[in-house]
């Protein structure tokens, strides 16, 4: 892990979520490494552009930037990092989705889901039933998120479905260090991706957490990605 004095790191929400669940988790965990956080707020209507966007800005600004993100933002982060090497200092990647194409990838499915049910059944009570099947923390954070989103969520969770993660090949031409944040316990995340970018990319550390530590606070999101970040680092 170089110097990170001076360094900031764009980390971008995942599906549905938003710039305040980021925040929460990595805005301490990056603080003890000397890095600062900028948390982009994905526009529901154009979620992968807004967040190129935001990574093209700060590159413009910084010269180098570590980027990352949770879930879809880990995988346009890793993809953007591909093809902005001189840019890239490393990447965060926490619970990564699908490599490639989605297709039957359990996030995509879920979002899928429930993109039709927002279309058929409204906002109001498609929350309803999520906060009644979900861990309290989940809820609240969704809740929260998915209001943000508004007449947009359905749009940005198709987005999201479609959007193709980097393939095996494209993993093996990322040249930065990727840190992996990888929860045993989640089935819309598997463990199984984490290991698949792990083993085609050159220079990488997962960091294994359960869902009951993100419960406890978001920042053990945080603090797991940068652990991994110091030991590929290290190694």
């Amino acid at each position: 892990m170089q110097n990170a004095e001076s360094t900031v790191a764009v980390i971008m929400p995942g599906t549905g979520s938003d710039a305040a669940f980021v925040r929460e988790a990595f805005t301490a965990p990056l603080a003890r490494v000397g890095v600062t956080l900028i948390a982009p707020e994905p526009d529901p209507h154009r979620v992968v552009a807004s967040y190129l966007d935001a990574l093209d800005a700060a590159a413009e600004q910084h010269g180098q930037i570590v980027l990352g993100g949770v879930s879809l933002g880990a995988a346009v982060a890793v993809n953007w990092a591909r093809t902005r090497p001189e840019a890239t200092i490393a990447v965060l990647a926490a619970l990564p989705p699908w490599t490639g194409a989605a297709e039957q990838a359990p996030a995509a499915l879920s979002a899928r889901y429930t993109a039709d049910a927002l279309r058929t059944d409204g906002l109001a009570e498609v929350t309803a039933r999520m906060q009644a099947s979900s861990p309290p923390w989940l809820a609240r954070t969704l809740t929260r998120s998915w209001a943000t989103h508004g007449d947009g969520l359905a749009d940005a969770l198709e987005e999201a479905a479609a959007y193709i993660a980097p393939t095996t090949s494209e993993l093996r031409d990322v040249t930065a260090p990727v840190a992996i944040a990888a929860a045993g316990d989640d089935a819309v995340h598997p463990a199984a991706v984490a290991e698949e970018w792990a083993t085609a990319l050159p220079r990488v550390h997962v960091q294994t957490l359960s869902l009951s530590d993100l419960a406890t606070h978001p920042s053990a999101l945080g603090h797991a990605c940068v652990d991994a970040w110091v030991a590929v680092g290290s190694a």
